[in-house]
């Protein structure tokens, strides 16, 4: 491809609404442009690294025995209610969007489970036609309510999808970890560090599954990684090790103070009230919650900590509160709790030594010197806040340390959650009984790859992509080709044979500035630069420079070709 013709436009400054590195340098390369928020359009380069790592991941899903196919986008929504899916529309856990035609409402489609289960269930009735794994490589959309960082954050965004179908529980595990694989060898060519970490599977569901973490200084994710002994999981589904709890405060008798703390509902103003005495963490977070059950519970963590719900609990709404008028919002306290119904449940923290601050159940109003087996009492212990840097692994007990990153994909074991709801999932098993699949489900983001890449692979003067993803293997500059023939002559030559070679070539034939072409060279970032100029030409040679290193040779331009396309 020739510059000349090429539609890229580079920008010496960055837009005003980028914040970070990918976003810029993407923009000032030319290889997206935004237009509107969250939403992008991909120019010719950017389009090609789409490819490049489009390309990288079909090789890998083939070999592991997937089949690629292309589902609608257009889903309609009679199917995500029949999952239970339509209920958590508008979500956090399911930002999704529908639009209303004249063949119905259909969602446009975020992920695609109902939609592959009906589709593979037509198809699928023996036994003997499975395993089956399929993969789509197609866009998702997301009513994203605070699209951020360029791509890393958008409305809609490009997803390679896999879904296995399998005849029980112990295939799909075999499965799952045939795609788990393929996954790590995708991001191993991509050149990227990815650490694979226990997660919650949120409004997707089922039971194992795991987030493939990139570390990076922007991500807006974290998770809990122990240095001794490899344990990773998402800061959502982490645990730590504490004490088993024996019973007994183990503290002196304190008397219990009511304190009259009007406007102070938030444990920042408790503690501005208490003053110097007191910290966080000598308060008592109790949060009204509803169980993966429907019961109504009482969630107890220390004051300094966050409390980390477990799958399928949900924060008490407005009806709850109503329908429970022993838990006054913002005064919350688990003294008497029980006796009007509510479970306690608490973090093992809160099993220390000592008093607590807690609610006293009724507004503007707090009790000082609670104690834990005197003044109220725990129906269930478990690890219920948030791991800190600092805290012990739940495997050997070493300390951990939180890990700020990026997720570039998130595979889940489903089970039986759309088999068991969707219809035609059965098939006839090999004893002859009904059977229904065992199902998993592997998301990659495609497009917010390319914003991962281009944050580990860049420096001060822009993208340097790792080879397997770069637009153009080879950023080809002729230097004072208006000038001299000779010059023009020799870079078209070395472009034709690098081109009939195979090799992808970004052919800078414009009529600027060298520093211009060096620049740009460097911000779009292509593995290789090749520069023809009249002075290397005098001395039969031309100038070699790899991006990531540095390096630098110069090559026979006899032998250019030779050389570059049997490397």
């Amino acid at each position: 491809m020739r510059m000349s013709r090429l539609l890229v436009r580079t920008l010496r400054e960055a837009p005003a609404d980028a914040e970070v590195a990918s976003h810029q340098l993407l923009v000032r390369a030319g290889y997206i442009r935004r237009l509107a928020s969250g939403v992008y359009t991909f120019l010719p380069l950017g389009l090609r690294v789409l490819h490049q790592v489009e390309r990288v991941i079909r090789e890998e899903l083939d070999a592991a025995g997937c089949q690629e196919l292309l589902l609608p986008a257009l889903h309609p929504l009679e199917l995500w209610e029949q999952s239970g899916r339509a209920a958590l529309f508008g979500s956090d856990a399911l930002p999704a969007m529908t639009v209303d035609a004249r063949g119905g409402t259909f969602v446009l489609g975020p992920t695609h489970e109902e939609v592959v289960t009906v589709t593979v269930g037509a198809e699928v009735d023996s036994y003997r036609q499975l395993p089956l794994t399929v993969y789509q490589i197609q866009v998702k959309f997301r009513d994203e309510a605070r699209p951020r960082f360029g791509l890393l954050r958008t409305r809609e965004l490009i997803m390679a999808d896999a879904y296995s179908f399998d005849v029980d529980k112990d295939a799909m595990q075999f499965s799952y970890r045939t795609v788990f694989d393929a996954y790590l060898r995708i991001f191993g060519r991509l050149g990227l560090d990815v650490t694979p970490v226990e997660a919650e599977s949120g409004a997707i569901g089922g039971d194992v599954n795991h987030e493939f973490m990139v570390p990076s200084a922007v991500g807006e994710d974290e998770f809990v990684s122990c240095p001794s002994c490899g344990y990773a999981a998402n800061v959502e589904a982490a645990t730590r090790r504490l004490p088993e709890r024996v019973g007994g405060s183990g503290a002196a008798p304190t008397d219990l103070v009511e304190h009259h703390t009007p406007g102070r509902s938030a444990i920042a103003d408790v503690v501005a009230y208490f003053g110097d005495d007191v910290t966080a963490a000598a308060f008592l977070k109790s949060m009204a919650v509803v169980d993966a059950e429907g019961r109504p519970t009482l969630l107890l963590v220390a004051g300094d900590r966050e409390a980390r719900l477990p799958s399928g609990w949900r924060l008490f709404d407005d009806a709850d509160f109503s329908a429970h008028s022993s838990l006054v919002k913002g005064y919350i306290g688990p003294i008497g709790q029980q006796a009007d119904g509510i479970r306690v449940v608490a973090d093992l923290g809160v099993g220390r030594d000592g008093s607590w601050v807690v609610g006293a159940n009724r507004a503007d109003h707090h009790l000082g010197g609670a104690l834990l087996d005197r003044d109220f009492t725990v129906d269930e212990w478990g690890s219920f806040a948030q791991v800190v840097t600092g805290d012990h692994c739940p495997r050997c007990g070493e300390a951990v340390q939180l890990v700020r990153s990026v997720e570039a994909a998130h595979t889940f074991q489903l089970g039986y959650k759309y088999s068991e709801v969707m219809p035609g999932s059965d098939f006839v098993a090999e004893d002859g009984s009904e059977a229904i699949f065992s199902m998993g489900c592997y998301g990659l983001g495609v497009s917010r790859l390319l914003a991962v890449l281009a944050e580990e692979h860049h420096d001060d003067r822009g993208l340097a992509w790792p080879t397997e993803a770069a637009p153009f293997q080879i950023h080809l500059a002729a230097l004072g080709a208006g000038r001299s023939p000779e010059v023009a002559e020799a870079a078209d030559r070395i472009y034709d044979q690098l081109v009939a070679g195979g090799i992808e070539v970004l052919y800078d034939d414009r009529d600027v500035s060298p520093g211009v072409k060096f620049a740009d060279a460097d911000l779009i970032g292509t593995p290789v630069r090749l520069v023809v100029g009249a002075k290397g030409l005098a001395r039969g040679v031309v100038e070699w420079r790899s991006r990531t290193s540095g390096e630098e040779r110069e090559l026979p331009v006899d032998a250019t070709v030779s050389e570059l396309v049997g490397s």
